[in-house]
């Protein structure tokens, strides 16, 4: 099963989760209040997602005439993919590192760092930026609103159940508060599961396809092999919401995602990307 067939898998189930759990906990419509919040709540990430990403990473815009390497590598890679070319933007931060964000291709922001400029040669450069392309030609920001807003429907349940007691507590049924906590607790963090499952798969289509645009994998490889290092040494403040943007996670410094294991990890291991893009470059040989 390829990564977007997996994706539709995860998120069908998601949708299972939403819809099981509004029918049993709230009989009487309330799987539509809860919807209706979730909707509304991701519509306006979706939609602000750039400028909520941008402001949490501190971003600044890069000039025309500023990065002209950078800004033509942009272009030209922009060109070949058949999409406008995105807006630049710089990070004054030592830590290696770079996102793209955007709803949409018209609507997108590559921001890279100043350790990204410094750490990396021209071609594995070139594949970081290819990757970050390759994310908003895949669509990945949509896909990560749509599991977004049913990870928010199922956590919105949750609490609605905690406060309520369920739909059927009217019966006295006890079975309902069993339904109650176990959606307070298990629908929220198979929520997070998921959304981080998903984060994951698009990271590895993303590897691929930008290794595929340069026909080079082994330089994206490199490339992820000193910005895995450098994230891991080098620490960088941004908001975790936006940590999955990256394409390595910005807090892997810190510590505390490394001890709740892979499982709530929300980027793939850096040895097993490596791993793929080796094998994809044997292939093109």
């Amino acid at each position: 099963m390829n990564n977007n067939l997996k994706t539709v898998a995860l998120l069908g189930f998601m949708s299972a989760l939403v819809w099981w759990i509004g029918i049993t906990l709230f009989p009487d419509g309330g799987i539509y209040i809860g919807l209706l919040f979730a909707v509304g709540i991701n519509a306006i990430a979706y939609f602000f997602s750039d400028k909520m990403a941008i402001a949490a990473a501190r971003a600044k815009p890069v000039a025309d005439n500023e990065l002209p390497e950078v800004q033509s590598m942009l272009n030209r890679l922009a060109q070949y993919m058949d999409m406008p070319k995105p807006r630049l933007y710089y990070i004054d931060s030592p830590q290696p590192n770079a996102f793209a964000t955007g709803r949409n291709p018209k609507n997108a922001v590559v921001a890279v760092t100043a350790g990204i400029l410094q750490l990396l040669t021209r071609d594995e450069l070139e594949g970081v930026i290819a990757h970050e392309l390759a994310h908003v030609k895949n669509r990945d920001i949509l896909i990560s609103s749509i599991a977004a807003m049913l990870a928010a429907a199922l956590t919105i349940f949750g609490r609605m159940a905690l406060f309520t007691g369920g739909g059927r507590g009217r019966d006295n049924n006890p079975l309902s508060g069993i339904l109650a906590l176990a959606s307070m607790i298990v629908a929220p963090v198979a929520a997070m599961i998921i959304r981080m499952a998903i984060s994951r798969s698009r990271e590895f289509e993303a590897d691929q396809t930008g290794a595929t645009v340069t026909g080079r994998p082994l330089n994206l490889a490199s490339a992820l092999a000193k910005i895995s290092q450098g994230t891991a040494q080098i620490p960088m403040r941004v908001n975790p919401a936006v940590s999955q943007l990256f394409i390595s996670d910005p807090l892997k410094a810190f510590g505390a995602r490394q001890t709740l294991g892979r499982l709530f990890s929300t980027h793939p291991p850096v040895e097993e990307r490596i791993a793929r893009l080796t094998s994809q470059s044997s292939g093109m040989r």
